[in-house]
């Protein structure tokens, strides 16, 4: 059985590294399965615990867009800061060399696993 976005998804938010951060529009776009807010929403139907790490996923501009959806409105830049990500503004500092892109990171090859977990 294919897997479905939601778990396309989360397959590429578990291989984002620790102190990195990537775009909703990097994740579309490397999946080519629709627009940058179906990504949000994907992330946004997460329960906590789920043991994906939606908090290192900001928009284009390195903005905490997604930061409303955690259980408090801080707990987003809390969660980057514990892995070395400076944020100032709900905006992530230095976003260009701590852009991880998962169209060059993976590229072509990558085909999706259920069990290849990044523990956050």
């Amino acid at each position: 059985m294919s897997p479905t976005y939601h778990e396309l998804v989360y397959a590429v938010v578990r291989l984002v590294p620790r102190g990195r951060v990537t775009t909703y529009g990097a994740i579309a776009g490397f999946l080519g399965l629709g627009a940058s807010r179906m990504v949000g929403w994907a992330l946004n139907q997460l329960t906590w615990g789920s043991g994906i790490p939606a908090h290192r996923v900001v928009n284009r501009k390195g903005e905490l867009s997604g930061r409303h959806h955690f259980s408090s409105p801080t707990l987003m830049q809390e969660l980057l800061e514990t892995e070395g990500v400076l944020v100032a503004d709900d905006c992530v500092q230095d976003l260009k060399n701590l852009f991880w892109n998962p169209s060059l990171e993976l590229g072509d090859d990558w085909e999706y696993a259920p069990t290849s977990l990044n523990l956050v």
